[in-house]
């Protein structure tokens, strides 16, 4: 192939609650878009349901695709490869993206990627030309997923730190769940906050530092905290308490991030995930920061789950001549 051929590459996303597809040029410019998001269909139960998520996949995925080629003004045999989120993620929402994947594959006679959603997530900046320097650190923060690595390259991340319980934003949908104030809990409870006049801490910091070797993050302790506060206060001011929460929440990410980069000699930190788009997390961070310290973290479109972000990392995948067999099946867990 000439190496002046621009490289085209399909991403499919379909791990949990969002559809998504995108056409990327060159594993860095976002030809076409297209996310359907199903917030309006787990509202009322204040989470995702599985089997209403994949039948939503599976009812709109065809027609997302469509739409994606057709507005970066492409056709199937335009593509190079065809890259799909195959782990971690709800087992039944991860097929529909897998299987439309390898059936463009097998169709059009180009390669499947089966990606990693976690690593596609801290490929996002590279869409954005923010273009972090290996090694970075990399926090991941979303309704599944609080985890921090150090990110050498394509393929080449090694785990650090996770949760042992719940992932940060899944706390946020609790707690927003007990207040009644709506789902996804992360956008209500970053706004409600801010409305706070008083900002007395009314809860303990989440595991207080027994020095750089703990890399834990815990938050069901938190939860729990929240939900007896109010139990003992039924009247207290609701803006207060989650401006108390969300102050706790994100208190522990930014400490143990910077703990960890600097333990490592590491500068250079993306953030990355859904609440990575929370505006008062990346405050905290700007403001902890070292001026050598460079925090970077994707616009809120590309903190959430998308097909851009699959197919830039599969890009990366496609060019070391690395690939997936049609027999590749999803899982559960990275």
């Amino acid at each position: 192939m000439d190496h002046n051929t621009p490289i085209l590459g399909l991403g499919l996303e379909s791990s949990c609650d969002e559809t998504s597809a995108a056409v990327v040029k060159n594993g860095s410019e976002i030809l076409s878009h297209e996310i359907f998001s199903q917030v309006d269909l787990h509202s009322e139960y204040f989470g995702v349901v599985p089997e209403i998520a994949s039948r939503s996949h599976l009812e709109v995925i065809n027609g997302l695709i469509q739409k994606a080629l057709d507005d970066a003004k492409i056709s199937f045999s335009d593509l190079h490869y065809v890259a799909a989120t195959q782990r971690p993620g709800l087992v039944g929402s991860l097929l529909i993206a897998v299987q439309s994947a390898k059936a463009i594959s097998f169709v059009h006679k180009i390669p499947f990627i089966g990606v990693n959603h976690l690593e596609a997530h801290l490929y996002a900046p590279f869409l954005e030309e923010k273009n972090p320097v290996y090694p970075f650190i990399g926090l991941l923060v979303s309704g599944g997923n609080t985890a921090i690595y150090i990110v050498r390259g394509p393929g080449e991340y090694e785990l650090i730190g996770k949760t042992v319980d719940d992932a940060v934003g899944e706390a946020y949908d609790k707690v927003s769940k007990f207040l009644n104030l709506g789902y996804p809990g992360g956008p209500h409870i970053e706004r409600i906050a801010r409305t706070a006049k008083i900002r007395k801490q009314l809860f303990p910091k989440i595991l207080a530092d027994t020095g750089p070797q703990d890399t834990r993050f815990s938050y069901s302790g938190i939860k729990t905290a929240v939900v007896n506060y109010i139990r003992q206060y039924p009247d207290a001011d609701t803006a207060e308490i989650v401006w108390s929460f969300q102050e706790r929440a994100i208190e522990i990410l930014a400490r143990r991030v910077f703990t960890i980069a600097r333990l490592h000699n590491i500068t250079t930190i993306v953030v990355a995930g859904g609440v990575a788009a929370n505006g008062r997390l990346r405050e905290l961070l700007n403001e902890t920061k070292r001026d050598s310290e460079d925090i970077i973290i994707p616009s809120p479109l590309l903190c959430t789950d998308n097909g851009a972000m699959v197919a830039g990392i599969g890009y990366r995948y496609y060019t070391l001549g690395i690939h997936n067999d049609l027999h590749t099946d999803v899982k559960a867990r990275a």
